[in-house]
């Protein structure tokens, strides 16, 4: 009798519990399906927001290259070039320097003559 007892109450206990974990599912399941209408009616704006101002960016990126660093890329060519050339000029100038101051002063310039004194 006492075991057909405890029986009887494990049996309403495993009962009760089957309810409460159903409904807790059944809340769960609706928390889901909240979350899924939130995601589709909240962040589809945010995406699209977030793709036009993508598009904007890369607009803007585009008109910076092109009216901004290409001249500025333009013009420090042009430096470096003007740069090299007037380097190249100097460059082939100084020789011809060094040339004229050794021929202006005479005769070429010997290393001075030793005289021994064995006399």
């Amino acid at each position: 009798m006492i075991s057909a007892t405890i029986r009887d109450i494990a049996i309403i206990i495993i009962a009760v519990e089957s309810i409460v974990i159903g409904a807790l599912i059944a809340v769960l399941v609706w928390q889901v399906w909240r979350l899924v209408r939130l995601l589709q009616t909240e962040i589809r704006p945010i995406i699209d927001d977030a793709q036009e101002t993508i598009h904007t960016v890369r607009g803007t990126a585009s008109f910076v290259s092109d009216n901004v660093v290409e001249p500025v890329i333009r013009t420090s060519g042009n430096v470096v070039r003007v740069r090299r050339t007037v380097q190249a000029l100097f460059t082939d100038l100084r020789p011809l320097r060094r040339r004229g101051q050794a021929s202006s002063t005479g005769a070429p310039s010997s290393p001075p003559a030793s005289h021994s004194s064995n006399s």
